[in-house]
């Protein structure tokens, strides 16, 4: 078993066939280990409160997206007692990476695809929390989302805004040099699943987000 990631409400493990944390693992196959670790500064029944609140809404939200079509791992076991959650290992390439090592015609081919899983999680009624590339992970020729721990059941236009303006905001900070091009296949292949006017009215929602901000930051310096 091996840590692989410690993040401010859970540490993620990866491991083979055992028994951790009381989920039985399948023989010979590498899965995903989330445990949401408990916190010394809250009180301890509104801790186990929210740590459980945070499990069961994770692991609900993963079987919704299956449900619609959204490539993300499968959920093996939920154990709330501890708190964890045993799921599919994507074995594959982070997009972050992988999207600056291929040629444009496959950046921009993928960023479709992004842009359909999106699309798909926001039919859903969920919006992911963290959409980046470091979250999405090239497995088998397909397009996986991950990192599930802050997504939401959240059908409004607002919310889904905000989803897809982080991404934007996370595309030009990684992939700064093609992010325009890319951000606009990205939301190609969500018309693909949503429709030309569902686009446009995300497209106006982002702007609306990004006019917001401009003018904190106007007000800020003034």
């Amino acid at each position: 078993m091996e840590l692989i990631k410690q993040g401010a409400e859970a540490k993620i493990y990866l491991a083979e066939f055992e028994e951790f944390f009381g989920v039985n693992l399948l023989p010979g196959e590498k899965v995903v280990i989330k445990h949401r670790i408990p916190k010394r500064y809250r009180i301890r029944e509104i801790d186990e409160k929210l740590r459980k609140e945070r499990t069961v809404r994770e692991a609900r939200v993963l079987h919704r997206a299956k449900e619609f079509g959204v490539n993300c791992p499968h959920v093996y076991e939920v154990n709330l007692r501890d708190m964890v959650i045993a799921m599919e290992f994507i074995d594959g390439k982070r997009l972050k990476e992988h999207l600056e090592e291929i040629p444009m015609e496959e950046r921009l081919s993928l960023c479709r695809e992004i842009g359909r899983q999106v699309g798909k999680l926001h039919e859903a009624g969920i919006v992911h929390g963290d959409l980046t590339t470091s979250n999405m992970i090239l497995w088998e020729g397909k397009v996986y989302m991950i990192d599930f721990g802050l997504a939401d059941f959240d059908p409004t236009l607002e919310a889904q805004g905000v989803d897809l303006h982080l991404l934007k905001r996370a595309m030009e900070s990684t992939h700064y040099t093609w992010f325009e091009e890319g951000f606009e296949a990205v939301l190609e292949g969500y018309a693909e699943v949503r429709g030309e006017e569902a686009r446009r009215e995300i497209e106006v929602k982002i702007e609306e987000i990004e006019s917001r901000g401009r003018y904190r930051e106007r007000s800020w310096v003034g």
